[in-house]
Order: structure tokens, then C-alpha cells, then sequence
């Protein structure tokens, strides 16, 4: 089971990334997915969760508005298309495969 991230980096105030994690190793279209993310000092916070086929989706509160999650099973894919991103975005997203697999994060960060 592989789950990698991939599109962090540094955007300034009011820029916008998309974030991808490309899964193998396990039936994905199965799976909801979420992504999380950890700011220094913080705990894990979910942001975002979408249903296996992708109907249904969740937004934490800081991030309803800005932030779009999608999939796209053909490709084994899960995206996070990020907008309007603050400082206080920045942190490590990780994607998850709920409840059981975990990408290695990839680094956000928003600083002009």
C-alpha cells in the first residue's frame, strides 16, 4: 500500500496549490478519503473527507469556501485544490485512506 502526495510548496497570501496523492496497493474506489494537515506545534486536524465515489464531501470550518477536495478513481487519485490560502495554512497535508493508510505528507507553506 502506497500513498504519495505531491504539490506543497510556498505561495504567498492569497495564492492557490493543488495538492495530489496517488494511491496503489489496495481497491481505492473503496475508500474514503481525507486530507489532514499539522501546523508546527498543532495536532492532526481533518480538513477535508470525500466518499468512495466521490458524492459526498466534508469541510472543517477553517477551510469551507477555499478549499476543494475531488478524486478521480479511474486514476487512483485524490486531490485538495487549495484558494485563497492564509498563513495559517501552512502545515504538513497528509492524505488518508480512513481509517487505515497514511501518506508521508507533503509541506505547505504561505508566506509572502
Amino acid at each position: 500500500v502506497q500513498l504519495v502526495e505531491s504539490g506543497g510548496g510556498l505561495v504567498q497570501p492569497g495564492g492557490s496549490l493543488r495538492l495530489s496523492c496517488a494511491a496503489s496497493g489496495f481497491t481505492f474506489s473503496r475508500y474514503a478519503m481525507c486530507w489532514y494537515r499539522q501546523a508546527p506545534g498543532k495536532e492532526r486536524e481533518l480538513i477535508a473527507d470525500i466518499s468512495g465515489a466521490g458524492g459526498n464531501t466534508h469541510y472543517a470550518r477553517s477551510v469551507k469556501g477555499r478549499f476543494t477536495i475531488s478524486r478521480d478513481n479511474a486514476k487512483n487519485t485524490v486531490y485538495l485544490q487549495m484558494n485563497s490560502l492564509k498563513p495559517e495554512d501552512t502545515a504538513v497535508y497528509y492524505c488518508n485512506a480512513r481509517p487505515a493508510y497514511w501518506g508521508q505528507g507533503t509541506q505547505v507553506t504561505v508566506s509572502s
